[in-house]
């Protein structure tokens, strides 16, 4: 057993519905642990609401490829649309770490390589797993983020 790290967010719709959809089918019944719902900005210069995120920790069994394919089938669940980079989406799944496993090739790169750029990932990643986020790190990422909730509660 392994512990990994997914970020979840959703700036389409019913941004909690579609979040809860993510966890599912991410988790495939696996124990898990989220932390709470952040609101933040979009990233990447494309005009659109604000997301929701979250951070999932996931206890498994799952490779880094078979956590891919898990993510890949909650957006498509969400259907989620991929017709502008960084644009608009029901669900967003990013494997962030999936224990010490490395990888650099064209479907998938571990750790997530914009991990510590990013608030909506370190807030919440900090949340579950404050030995992965130092002060530092939080302090340099970009965006504001603002604690919603718990997932449950949104919904």
């Amino acid at each position: 057993m392994t512990l990994a790290y997914l970020s979840l967010g959703s700036n389409v719709g019913e941004r909690g519905a579609h979040l809860a959809l993510g966890v599912e089918v991410a988790s495939a019944g696996e124990p898990y642990r989220l932390s709470r719902v952040y609101q933040s900005e979009p990233v990447g210069g494309v005009i659109q609401d604000d997301f929701w995120n979250l951070v999932m920790e996931l206890t498994t069994e799952a490779s880094g490829e078979e956590l891919l394919e898990r993510a890949r089938d909650a957006e498509r669940r969400a259907r989620r649309v991929r017709t502008i980079r960084w644009g608009p989406r029901t669900l967003d799944v990013d494997l962030l770490f999936v224990g010490d496993e490395r990888r650099d090739d064209p479907e998938l790169t571990l750790p997530h390589p914009r991990i510590y750029e990013r608030s909506f990932v370190l807030v919440p990643l900090r949340e579950l797993a404050p030995q992965l986020v130092s002060e530092g790190q939080l302090a340099a990422g970009a965006g504001h983020v603002v604690a919603l909730g718990t997932l449950e509660a949104l919904r």
